[in-house]
């Protein structure tokens, strides 16, 4: 049975941009959400974003935001702006938020799909996957023939042929048999591929069709909120240019 599932994350507590993507998916027919992780991080409503994501009844994976807000871990390899802003949203949510955060999986196989933050080959350590040698290490350890995975912001399609890994740039795109993926599906709360609209994908189960969604949010709103929780004045400019 043909079924319409959305595929989000990166969503980094930006609620203005979380709020046009779930209204976009049910106007797209969507019956199911899965989320890549990092839920919050870098802006001004943890909160609120946390709540939503646990009313769908999703499968969700740990991003490392959501990983280090949730462990009191020291944040020396963080940058100073990411550092803060965990700091902060650790002041933010309650002790049932950090725990559920605590307690995500780092990686989830549902459906004959795997979800992971970043990568299947060590899904703790928070590797990031830029081009087709980091994409084959993944490949090695991924056993489903789709797995969906966030963390660069920067959506793209990896495929696995007999004659070696491929990137395709997002686009809809049909699944073909005999083949694996890797599929970035991109930032919901802070793009950084140049383009700053919120970014998430749509998987026909059927079809095997994947559809990159791109969407108009109001940022000046989302960069607002982050000014007046008293965030980094650059968390709040780069909204604006997808950096």
């Amino acid at each position: 049975m043909s079924k319409k599932i959305a595929i989000l994350g990166d969503i980094h507590s930006n609620i203005d941009a979380l709020e046009v993507v779930l209204e976009d998916a049910r106007e797209q027919g969507v019956e199911e959400y899965f989320c890549t992780g990092d839920i919050v991080g870098y802006n001004a409503c943890p909160h609120e974003c946390l709540e939503i994501i646990r009313s769908l009844g999703c499968p969700v994976v740990k991003g490392n935001h959501d990983h280090y807000v949730a462990s009191q871990r020291n944040l020396d390899d963080f940058n100073p702006h990411a550092a803060a802003v965990v700091e902060w949203t650790r002041g933010q949510l309650t002790a049932d938020e950090l725990e559920y955060l605590h307690e995500m999986p780092f990686s989830v196989t549902k459906m004959g799909m795997t979800l992971v933050h970043s990568t299947m080959d060590r899904p703790e350590s928070f590797g990031y996957v830029f081009d087709n040698q980091q994409a084959e290490t993944n490949f090695t350890c991924q056993k489903t023939p789709v797995c969906f995975h966030g963390h660069t912001h920067c959506p793209m399609i990896y495929e696995k042929q007999l004659s070696g890994v491929y990137r395709i740039d997002p686009q809809d795109f049909d699944l073909k048999p005999g083949r694996k993926y890797f599929i970035n599906v991109g930032s919901v709360g802070q793009p950084r591929d140049g383009d700053p609209r919120a970014t998430y994908v749509i998987y026909d189960t059927a079809a095997r069709r994947v559809s990159f969604r791109r969407l108009e949010y109001d940022i000046a709103a989302a960069q607002a909120r982050v000014r007046a929780a008293g965030l980094p004045e650059r968390l709040a400019e780069r909204l604006a240019y997808g950096q």
